[in-house]
């Protein structure tokens, strides 16, 4: 007598449930696993079953560099790092929380602190006409060291008077493999590229290529004035198959270099969960070819979704190696902040390979620390060599960079800015700056980079900081707690919710980063 028993099949991080016949000799067992929410086990021969619990292995791999230290100034003052406008690892940090996650379960890899950080908007001053950048710097008590100072140093890039004003030559690339097809993947993408495509002015082109085993053009310069015709396109999407991630990329490029818009906005945006396991694949490999792409022309947003097989280490490169940003989408709510809310931050650049460089005088500051940007960090030398690439600035972005340090009044045999005499006069005119922050850009459309210099003195040093200052304190505190930071001194689930309570501007996402702060708390 055939027997039929429905078993739970929760995939990718959920329990899936394994029937076996107990001593049954010869009789034939099958067990079919299906992309549904049940497998159906079926058995002829017996009545007695045994039920094996299984939980999938989590394939989830993240990189990241060991820690900044203090750097003395006297030896070495200048702090040279990429910008980066990056948000993925706080929005795949928080994903990881609200599954139930303690600190001690969440990887220390996968927290980027100026990542958490940058997720936020920040008070900062605008540029003024006809500038790049606004700078906003501020001195003031470092919450968890008592003896150490806080250094906020905030950019507002200039923004775009209207994306209408601004030709889309966008290329969909999307994963359509078969680890693509559980709800947090391509469903969400589906819905997270429609709400976009509906926000897009109609002026310019979408292409779509899909890539599996193979890569697929699904459409190819389509209007963006036929709206239905590309939402059509993106609901017949379908998943299934093995990834090769790298004929996609070659794809995706070709297609944007064919409809190449002079002055236009040619970007390529990659949608997955990076989990490439045909042609090439290693983060290494990805970076040879991601770079080489870059020069044509065609800038890059890197949108990851997913759980359980999730490959931060192949997305992160593809974006800081392709001239592009990445995000981390783990719901709709964060698809409409990324692709709706901050299109414009999100797509349109203004300002590509942005270097920041602080030189820090030794006669204030007696040692310093970069709080994260551990995988942007850059040569002294190369921050006027305008062949060495940086970051990627979208309209409106801002870039927030904390730095712990340490004052002193020693003094420096270093030949720079703050050590040679012949730039001072007899009243020590330097005997008041902390340091200057140097910023290097270029044009989106040009090969050569600008300069502006913006002077960090004691009129910054505040004992009262600001709301800036206090709340990017706290998101910093918080990523040192859950990277288990050997600098993060007193810091203090404690200290983050009760300072919360004295930041009167806030907003949804500020009063959600609290809530995660209780939630992670709890599970500790």
């Amino acid at each position: 007598m055939k027997k039929q028993r429905k078993v739970m099949s929760l995939l990718l991080g959920m329990t899936v449930f394994v029937g076996a016949l107990s001593g049954c000799g010869s009789s034939k067992n099958s067990y079919q696993t299906a992309p549904t929410e049940y497998a159906e086990y079926t058995e002829s021969g017996s009545d007695t079953y045994n039920y094996v619990e299984y939980e999938p292995e989590n394939t989830e791999s993240y990189e990241k560099p060991d820690e900044n230290g203090f750097f003395v100034t006297q030896t070495q003052p200048l702090s040279t790092f990429a910008a980066d406008v990056d948000t993925a690892s706080y929005a795949n940090v928080r994903r990881m929380i609200e599954s139930g996650s303690g600190a001690s379960d969440i990887n220390a890899d996968a927290v980027r602190p100026e990542e958490f950080i940058n997720y936020f908007n920040y008070d900062l001053n605008y540029p003024k006409e006809s500038e790049k950048f606004g700078v906003t710097t501020e001195i003031a008590p470092c919450p968890w060291n008592e003896d150490h100072k806080l250094m906020f140093v905030g950019v507002k890039a200039q923004e775009v008077e209207s994306n209408e004003e601004i030709v889309n030559n966008l290329v969909f690339l999307i994963d359509v493999s078969g680890s693509m097809f559980n709800e947090d993947k391509l469903p969400l993408l589906q819905k997270a590229f429609k709400e976009l495509i509906k926000n897009l002015p109609d002026e310019g082109t979408v292409s779509i290529v899909t890539y599996a085993g193979s890569d697929t053009v699904v459409l190819e310069g389509e209007s963006l004035s036929n709206k239905k015709k590309i939402i059509r396109a993106i609901n017949d999407l379908k998943a299934g198959g093995s990834t090769n991630g790298a004929a996609g990329i070659e794809r995706a490029y070709q297609i944007a270099e064919a409809n190449y818009i002079e002055g236009g906005n040619n970007r390529v945006i990659i949608a997955s969960d990076g989990d490439m396991n045909v042609g090439i694949s290693s983060p290494d490999e990805l970076e040879k070819l991601i770079e080489e792409k870059k020069e044509s022309g065609v800038f890059l947003s890197v949108l990851g979704f997913g759980t359980g097989n999730y490959k931060d280490d192949r997305m992160e490169r593809l974006a800081d190696c392709g001239n592009g940003n990445y995000s981390y989408i783990d719901s709709m709510l964060e698809a409409k902040k990324v692709l709706v809310e901050e299109m414009n931050s999100t797509l349109y650049t203004v300002a590509k390979d942005a270097k920041f460089q602080v030189e820090f005088n030794p006669n204030k500051v007696n040692s310093y620390r970069l709080i994260g940007y551990e995988n942007r960090l850059m040569d002294a030398t190369d921050f006027n060599d305008d062949t060495k690439d940086g970051g990627e600035i979208g309209s409106g972005h801002t870039v927030v960079a904390l730095y712990e340090i340490i004052e002193s009044g020693s003094q420096s045999a270093a030949n720079l800015k703050y050590q040679d005499s012949e730039k001072k006069d007899d009243e020590g005119n330097y005997a008041d700056e902390f340091a200057t922050v140097n910023i290097r850009y270029k044009e989106p459309e040009s090969d050569t980079s600008e300069l502006i210099s913006v002077v960090v003195n004691d009129d910054a040093v505040s004992e009262s900081p600001s709301e800036n200052v206090k709340f990017a304190g706290l998101v910093a505190e918080f990523a040192m707690i859950l990277s288990d930071s050997e600098h993060k001194g007193n810091s203090s689930f404690e200290y983050i919710m009760d300072t919360y309570k004295t930041i009167e501007s806030t907003d949804e996402y500020k009063d959600e980063f609290n809530q995660l702060v209780r939630m992670v708390s709890k599970n500790s």
